[in-house]
């Protein structure tokens, strides 16, 4: 190989590298965060345990993706760090650590909605905290693959979300939305056939890996 073509061929090896070991803040700060924690993992309740995260410091630079591996496909959320802070925060965080792993989609109805990210995987639990809503943004439930999060009310929002398969104009202002899928929407058609009128899924579906990506 040609000392040129060595050159040039070292320099795009160090981009990729550099690209695949991304350092962010945002990341950093979550897991100096998440050091500080004393989570027992053993615990069969220790997603349901957790302490609020802070309010992360976003890079406007980087692309902050949601990457879910569920057991019908591969689904890739962009996350909305700048419209919604304390929901991509506690997101983050909550992959990091592992919580969304084999979380089941406990609530699928065709035409509306697949809800999930609960830890008891019925539609009743969560974290162990919660915050407010976000809804500053023109953000809204428009098309179909916009993630938002599920609540009880003001103030209640926590780990679980839902995925839309339409548009739900109707949930504007009273839902947060965090995210919108950017592959995988035959992923989400293929969940949605599992569902059923009153939400019950056909089989089991699950969210068998959760990660974050900086872009």
């Amino acid at each position: 190989m040609k000392n040129s073509q060595k050159s040039v061929f070292l320099l795009i090896m160090t981009l990729v590298l550099q690209a695949c070991t991304k350092q962010d803040q945002a990341i950093e700060q979550i897991d100096k965060f998440i050091s500080t924690q004393e989570i027992d993992k053993t615990r069969g309740d220790w997603k349901q345990n957790l302490k609020k995260p802070p309010l992360l410091v976003f890079s406007e630079n980087n692309q902050y993706l949601w990457k879910m591996k569920t057991n019908k496909g591969d689904i890739v959320i962009e996350l909305k760090a700048k419209e919604s802070p304390m929901h991509v925060s506690s997101t983050i965080y909550l992959t990091r650590l592992g919580f969304y792993d084999n979380i089941i989609f406990h609530r699928i109805i065709p035409g509306f909605m697949a809800q999930g990210g609960d830890p008891l995987g019925m539609g009743a639990g969560g974290p162990g905290y919660e915050y407010n809503g976000e809804f500053e943004s023109k953000l809204s439930h428009s098309k179909p693959g916009m993630l938002s999060m599920a609540n009880r009310g003001a103030g209640t929002d926590g780990s679980q979300f839902f995925l839309t398969f339409n548009a739900t104009l109707h949930l504007d202002g009273r839902h947060t939305i965090f995210g919108e899928v950017i592959e995988g929407f035959e992923t989400l058609k293929i969940l949605e056939s599992f569902g059923s009128r009153r939400g019950k899924t056909k089989e089991k579906i699950e969210i068998l890996k959760a990660t974050i990506e900086v872009k």
